[in-house]
């Protein structure tokens, strides 16, 4: 380090030439080492690769790229339109005039009776009872509504009460437990084997895979899935042989003694009436838009995504806007006929006759007969 110069070893390179390329660049010791046709190899390697995307759109509106693979025939906008018209074709929760049955002629006062009792019993009785619950009300609503509103509506309960009994006996006990037994078993502890049992009871019904039905699953499917069809089968029942102004007063006269605590009867009534005749022309509506949408005979392909969100946005408003008319109109009929808001004053007439009839006695014995069934299902069916 005491040496005031020291030789370092330079290396010279050769000057570049003014048409340097690549190919030029290369080491001469690289040439030497490696073979003419491997650095070609390795030079046609480095070499940048373009990529071009694009996406064609032909003059006659047609795509054929992915946009074409999009599902959109099969939602198109006219069969939504049309499934929303002949959902809402049959008269749900509306009176049915004709054909007249007996089940017109109950009392609408027995007939809250029943549907009461049909709330409690199905997850009160046994499950022979509820499923006799349900075929019961089913043969009902085939005697007494028309042919093409009982299938209707006993295709949609049974459906919507079918998926609720997989789901829930599925799911409710359906994946064992992956647990391990705590207790020595009995050939460690030289206790005997506890006896199978002698009448064939098995807790699992069945098994599907990974899942199993038990009878604990069918015990919550089956009072759900009876409770719903009930339900929903016995409003609709009620509603079509009943009238608005019917139930009106049969509500009214179950809450005549509420008002002594300070209930307003006359306020829930009045707004029950109205609720009900109301249903009527929210599903008229639907169906009248839906059906002058389709009748315009639109061209779905040839619209854009925006255009048809417009459209169903469009179609949203229009109802809104035909209901609220309607609700403007009814109160300007209540108006010209003398109300002021005071639902005590104001005499509302429900064109009810109160007296009680042959079928009247007749549905309160078969009601007795199927809440007694129902009591002794529980001691009798084991």
């Amino acid at each position: 380090m005491n040496c005031t110069h020291c030789t370092i070893q330079t290396v010279t390179f050769p000057a570049l030439s003014a048409r340097a390329s690549s190919k030029t660049l290369i080491s001469p010791f690289l040439a030497q080492v490696y073979p003419k046709s491997t650095l070609k190899n390795a030079h046609q390697t480095l070499k940048l690769t373009r990529f071009k995307v694009s996406a064609s759109l032909d003059n006659s509106g047609d795509t054929n790229n992915w946009v074409s693979r999009l599902p959109i025939g099969a939602l198109s906008g006219d069969k939504i339109f049309k499934l929303i018209s002949g959902a809402t074709a049959s008269p749900i929760g509306q009176f049915i005039s004709s054909p007249t049955t007996f089940l017109h002629s109950v009392d609408p006062r027995i007939k809250l009776i029943w549907l009461l009792a049909l709330v409690v019993l199905p997850a009160r009785s046994h499950i022979v009872m509820r499923f006799g619950l349900v075929v019961y009300i089913a043969l009902l609503s085939v005697l007494v509504l028309p042919r093409h509103v009982w299938m209707d509506q006993l295709g949609r309960v049974s459906l919507l009460s079918g998926i609720l009994f997989i789901t829930l006996g599925l799911g409710s006990d359906g994946v064992p437990p992956l647990v391990q037994m705590r207790t020595p078993p009995p050939a460690i502890t030289g206790l005997p084997n506890l006896p199978m049992s002698l009448s064939g009871y098995s807790y699992l019904i069945m098994k599907l895979g990974p899942l199993q039905f038990t009878r604990k699953g069918l015990s919550v499917a089956s009072t759900a899935a009876c409770l719903t069809f009930t339900v929903f089968q016995s409003a609709s029942l009620c509603l079509a042989t009943t009238t608005p102004e019917q139930l009106a007063f049969a509500m009214r006269w179950f809450m005549l003694p509420l008002r002594y605590i300070g209930v307003p009867v006359a306020e829930i009534t009045l707004t029950l009436l109205l609720s009900l005749r109301f249903i009527n022309l929210v599903f008229d509506e639907v169906r009248n838009v839906s059906l002058g949408i389709v009748s315009r005979r639109i061209k779905w392909k040839q619209l854009t995504i925006i255009e048809t969100i417009d459209i169903f946005a469009s179609y949203i408003r229009r109802i809104f806007k035909n209901i609220f008319s309607h609700a403007e109109q009814i109160s300007q009929a209540m108006i010209v006929r003398g109300f002021r808001g005071d639902s005590n004053s104001h005499k509302i007439y429900f064109l009810s006759d109160s007296s009680i009839g042959m079928a009247d006695f007749v549905s309160l014995l078969c009601l007795i007969g199927v809440v007694g069934a129902a009591l002794l299902s529980d001691y009798y069916l084991v």
